[in-house]
């Protein structure tokens, strides 16, 4: 079967969106708590390959590998089925400008996937992360020891930027970040779906912008692990300012201009009402997303 059209992809978004804030809440929870953990094995295996490359050596090469090995996550939430926060940025938003859903709806979905996304994350930080020693803690000799240094260094990167930095920081990541969900919606295949997955994912890592979700991995691990410099207070402020800034790169650059371009007027639409019917009909992979 062949990829799905632009405009297709508009509608199945609308229709993934609309069964994402219809569930119910423990149903809500149990997915967003899943897909907070899958990101948290990509940020992990992320500080794995990259863990003990000198940059006075290797220069930003571990960037490419850590944003590499980090696809995982998103592979897993799309993939396996899951509910992501950034991607339900995008999703659940749209729906509701195409009049699927209420703005109730989009705030009460957020909210609680940002929660199961963060209890998610949070729970993989702390007993695989940290309680198994898979990262150690400053002096721990071997394996741990150069992951700890490689987290240290990731953490104490995100929170020494000003607000308005880690904002842009944010728009920029989820911008790439729906646009890897947005054309994992095209594809009919799994490999598909994670070629599509793979290079945006890849490129926001490598260019060291803002995942709320992530951030909510590496930051609490740091602080767990003892990295100094990482504290609540700019751990709770990078997840405000990077989440706001997650949220306009997906409502703004996605949602909005695709919503503009292809289902704002029906009249003007690639796709018709028929069209719109039979594609729905299709739509029950995009869940995943």
């Amino acid at each position: 079967m062949t990829a799905r059209e632009p405009a297709e992809i508009a509608v199945v978004a609308v229709e993934s969106g609309a069964k994402k804030a219809t569930r119910s809440v423990p149903h809500v929870l149990v997915s967003a708590f899943l897909a907070g953990a899958y990101i948290a094995f990509g940020g992990l295996v992320a500080i794995a390959v990259s863990a003990g490359l000198d940059p006075k050596l290797w220069g930003t090469l571990p960037t490419l590998f850590t944003g590499s090995a980090f696809a995982l996550g998103l592979v897993l939430v799309i993939i396996a089925g899951s509910d992501l926060a950034t991607g339900n940025f995008m999703l659940v938003p749209i729906s509701a400008m195409r009049r699927k859903i209420s703005v109730g709806a989009v705030v009460k979905n957020l909210l609680l996937v940002l929660l199961g996304n963060l209890i998610g994350a949070a729970f993989v930080a702390y007993f695989l992360a940290d309680q198994s020693a898979v990262i150690g803690h400053a002096g721990t000799a071997g394996t741990g020891g150069l992951m700890y240094e490689r987290l240290a260094s990731i953490a104490q990167g995100k929170v020494v930027h000003t607000p308005w930095q880690t904002f842009l920081r944010g728009v920029g990541c989820n911008w790439l970040v729906c646009l890897a969900v947005w054309m994992s919606l095209a594809a009919r295949s799994v490999s598909g779906k994670i070629l599509a997955i793979f290079f945006p994912i890849m490129a926001f890592v490598a260019m060291g912008f803002d995942h709320v979700v992530a951030n909510m991995f590496f930051l609490p691990a740091a602080i767990w692990a003892g990295v100094p410099g990482v504290t609540w207070a700019n751990t709770l402020e990078n997840w405000l300012y990077a989440g706001l800034g997650n949220l306009v790169g997906a409502v703004l650059f996605v949602s909005a201009a695709y919503w503009y371009l292809f289902l704002r007027d029906d009249a003007d639409s690639a796709v018709s009402s028929g069209q719109e019917r039979a594609v729905a009909g299709t739509a029950e992979s995009a869940e995943r997303a």
